[in-house]
C-alpha cells in the first residue's frame, strides 16, 4: 500500500535516464584517452625541464682545444692559455685538463693503445662562464689571439642550438599527439550523442510539438556527457598520475631516465584533464545534438 504513495513512483520518467548501459563503455574509452593526454603532457614537461638543463649548463662552460706553437709543450701552451682565459671579462674560472682527460676522451674512438703519449693529442681548457653575463666565444677567441695561443674555442653553441630544435620538435609533436586524443574524444562522445538521439527520436518529437526549443534539448545531452566525460577524465587522470608517481620513485628522484626528468609539481598538472575533458565533451555533445535535432525537423 505504501508503494501507492510514494513519489518516485509516480515521477515522470527523465528524457536522459541516469543509467544507460553504454555509460561503462563511454567512460573506459575517454579514461583511457585522457590517460594518455596526461601521459604526454608529462612526458613533454619532463623532457621539457631536461632540455632546459642541458642548454644551461652548455651555456654556462666552454671548451678550448689549444696546439703549442714552437718549442712550447702542450701542458706550457695549456696553462699560458688557461692563465690567459681566466682574467678574461664574463669568464669566472679557467683550468687546463689533465693530459689524461683528453686521453679519455679520444680513447672510445681509437680503442685501446699502449702508449698515447706518442700521438699529437691536444690539450684542453675547461672554461666556466659567468651565469649573468657570459663571455662569447668571439671573446674568448680574441683573448688568446691577443697573447699569440693557437687554440680553437667551443662554445657548445651548436649542440644548446640541437638542443633547442629538438625540444620545439617535442613540443610540437606532443600538442598534435594532444589534439589527435582530443578530437578522438569529441568523435566518441558524437557517436554516443548520435545514438542517444536515434533512440529518443520519438521523445524529442514531442517536446517539440510542446514547444520545447532545440537548444532545451541540446543542453540535455550538453550536461549528460559532460558529467560522464569528467568523471572519465578523473579516472584518466588518476592513473596518470599514479604512473607519473612510479616512475618518480622507480628513477630515484629523476624519472624513468635522466632524460626524461619527473618532478612531483608536475603531477598537478593532471587535474585538468577532468574540465578539458568535459568541456570537449559538452562542446561536441551541443554540436551533434543541434545538428541533428534540425535533421529530424
Amino acid at each position: 500500500m505504501s508503494e501507492l504513495f510514494d513519489p518516485a513512483r509516480w515521477r515522470p520518467a527523465p528524457f536522459l535516464p541516469e543509467q544507460d548501459a553504454r555509460n561503462g563503455a563511454l567512460i573506459f574509452v575517454v579514461a583511457v584517452l585522457c590517460f594518455l593526454a596526461c601521459l604526454t603532457a608529462l612526458g613533454v614537461i619532463a623532457a621539457d625541464r631536461a632540455a632546459r638543463g642541458w642548454s644551461g649548463q652548455l651555456a654556462g662552460e666552454a671548451t678550448v682545444i689549444v696546439r703549442p706553437r714552437g718549442g712550447e709543450t702542450p701542458d706550457a701552451a695549456a696553462a699560458r692559455a688557461a692563465e690567459a682565459l681566466a682574467g678574461a671579462p664574463g669568464v669566472s674560472e679557467a683550468r687546463a685538463l689533465e693530459p689524461q682527460k683528453a686521453y679519455d676522451l679520444i680513447r672510445p674512438w681509437l680503442g685501446d693503445i699502449a702508449d698515447f703519449e706518442d700521438l699529437p693529442v691536444p690539450r684542453l681548457v675547461a672554461v666556466t662562464l659567468d651565469r649573468r653575463r657570459p663571455a662569447t666565444g668571439a671573446v674568448l677567441e680574441r683573448t688568446l689571439r691577443a697573447q699569440g695561443i693557437d687554440a680553437a674555442v667551443d662554445d657548445h653553441s651548436v649542440w644548446i642550438e640541437d638542443i633547442r630544435r629538438s625540444a620545439e620538435v617535442v613540443r610540437w609533436a606532443g600538442a598534435a599527439v594532444f589534439l589527435l586524443i582530443a578530437g578522438a574524444s569529441a568523435a566518441v562522445v558524437a557517436f554516443a550523442t548520435r545514438a542517444g538521439l536515434a533512440a529518443r527520436r520519438d521523445v524529442v518529437e514531442v517536446l517539440h510539438l510542446a514547444g520545447a526549443e532545440d537548444s532545451f534539448i541540446a543542453r540535455l545531452f550538453q550536461a549528460r556527457f559532460a558529467r560522464i566525460a569528467g568523471i572519465a577524465g578523473l579516472v584518466g587522470a588518476a592513473a596518470a598520475a599514479g604512473a607519473g608517481a612510479l616512475a618518480r620513485l622507480v628513477g630515484g628522484g629523476e624519472g624513468v631516465t635522466p632524460a626524461l626528468p619527473v618532478a612531483w609539481s608536475d603531477l598537478a598538472w593532471v587535474v585538468l584533464c577532468p574540465v578539458i575533458a568535459a568541456l570537449v565533451a559538452a562542446v561536441a555533445a551541443r554540436l551533434t545534438a543541434q545538428r541533428l535535432i534540425r535533421e529530424m525537423q
